[in-house]
């Protein structure tokens, strides 16, 4: 009879539990005036703006970290002098080995200000349906590497700049437009401009770069349109994991020759994940700020993060695999290398393995993990290059919340997210001049368009560049 009581008590108290929970996703329900859609119109403004960052498109500004070839990045110079003599008549211009660095002078009454991007772009291996330095403008779309990643919101802030430099108009602040053409390979571009602010005394009370954006259902579940941005990035490493033998002929193979070992090593690591999922403070106010756009089954589990915050670490990675990797650090294997002859087993065999470290389990920590994983195997771990998680930027502080007013004022009644980054950006280089790095581009972009950087067929929305020209010019005005 006890043990019934006991039972019937524990079922009460579950019921209860739900009853609060379900409550709670009841009453949880967008704002008045939230929208779910993002229109925007393609008119002549943005058919001329098309054209101008089409030839920028066309400049082709492949780097390399093995390339130290610069000439592609200095004509590409003399393509944005063509588009904006205004910034080039008014404004200070710092060229660090192909990076730009632009000081367009205020009037002296507040802390700088930074807008930055690159102009570097990776490679466009496959088959495009346009070619990819083409600058191709069809059906609305302008299509070409960079298009996205990031010529495009480099494009709109110069563009911002160069109009209000022709309205007579002087920012509050000095105004600082950079851009690296290392991005990609985290090079010297963004280290060098950052090493010239400090030197001169500059410290940023913004500096905006890429990161987030604008995207309709930005996680399976989520029903609306959200400005992401970036206010927590991970560390970077780059690992290389070799395993050694005698080598032999293949025709009386060893057991535990390299390639096994390094294969059970991987397996090892994709089967029983050595990392620690947690919900970042970040990552917590940003499912909160999405939860009312979610179906009931999932606001009934967001709503209530204080009891299930372990049943969300678990599923996130089937609801999303951008969204698991905000929680964790990360590791993917990208490389690998064996015998130079098809009948010989290597002597060496190795695999790398890119890293995004995350701050509860940051970079020496998690390299730590993987050697020792790596060592039951037999394997050696090199560290190729690391650096360490960014200082997360305050989602609360003044400066957060004027680039939070600046969304809502152009793009009306999208939602504004604090965002865990899972890639990285050149503000890891101005962690000393600047506390307020938020990487956001103000551009809309479908989710075939977020898969194509770095991919096929980049390209992007020509409607969406006014509101993005009009959104820098708003945090410009709103810089005092």
């Amino acid at each position: 009879m006890i043990a019934l009581y006991i039972a019937l008590g524990i079922l009460a108290v579950v019921l209860v539990l739900l009853a609060v929970c379900a409550v709670r996703a009841a009453l949880c329900r967008p704002p008045e005036g939230a929208k779910r859609t993002l229109e925007q119109t393609e008119d002549e403004r943005a058919r001329r703006y098309a054209q101008q960052l089409a030839r920028l498109i066309r400049s082709e500004t492949v780097s390399s970290r093995y390339d130290a070839d610069k000439s592609r990045f200095y004509a590409f110079h003399q393509v944005l002098e063509k588009e904006f003599p205004h910034i080039h008549a008014v404004c200070e211009k710092h060229v660090f080995n192909g990076s730009l660095l632009f000081k367009w002078p205020g009037q002296g009454k507040s802390e700088p200000i930074m807008l930055m991007s690159h102009h570097d772009v990776v490679a466009a291996d496959g088959k495009w349906t346009h070619e990819p330095f083409s600058g191709d403008i069809e059906n609305g779309v302008l299509w070409g590497r960079g298009t996205q990643d990031t010529k495009s919101s480099l494009f709109c802030f110069l563009t911002a700049v160069e109009e209000l430099i022709a309205d007579g108009y002087t920012p509050a602040c000095d105004v600082y437009l950079a851009s690296s053409c290392t991005e990609e390979f985290s090079g010297e571009g963004a280290p060098l401009t950052a090493q010239y602010l400090k030197e001169n005394g500059v410290h940023l009370r913004l500096l905006l770069d890429e990161g987030g954006a604008i995207l309709h259902e930005p996680i399976g579940g989520v029903k609306g349109v959200f400005a992401l941005l970036g206010v927590l990035e991970k560390g970077y490493g780059d690992l290389k994991f070799t395993a050694r033998s005698n080598g032999g002929h293949a025709s009386a193979p060893v057991r535990n020759s390299p390639i096994p070992r390094l294969a059970r090593f991987i397996c090892d690591v994709e089967k029983h994940d050595p990392f620690v999922s947690q919900l970042h403070p970040t990552a917590r106010e940003m499912f909160r700020r999405m939860t009312p756009y979610m179906s009931f089954g999932m606001r009934l589990v967001f709503c209530n993060l204080w009891l299930f915050s372990g049943l969300v670490r678990k599923m996130m990675p089937s609801i999303s695999a951008q969204g698991a990797a905000m929680l964790k650090t990360t590791c993917a294997f990208t490389t690998a290398k064996g015998s130079d002859g098809l009948n010989v087993l290597p002597q060496e065999a190795y695999v790398t393995a890119n890293m995004r470290f995350i701050h509860h389990q940051p970079t020496d920590e998690s390299i730590e993990i993987m050697r020792k994983l790596a060592s039951k195997y037999g394997i050696e771990t090199e560290v190729i290059y690391k650096d360490y998680p960014c200082p997360v930027v305050d989602y609360q502080s003044d400066v957060f919340r004027m680039v939070e007013d600046a969304v809502h004022e152009q793009f009306g009644g999208i939602g504004v997210c604090p965002y865990p980054m899972t890639g990285g950006t050149d503000c890891k280089y101005y962690t000393e001049v600047c506390e307020n790095a938020v990487r956001f581009a103000p551009v809309y972009m479908t989710h075939q368009q977020m898969s194509s950087i770095h991919g096929l067929n980049e390209n992007i929305t020509i409607a969406a560049l006014p509101d993005a020209v009009d959104f820098y010019k708003r945090i410009i005005q709103k810089s005092e």
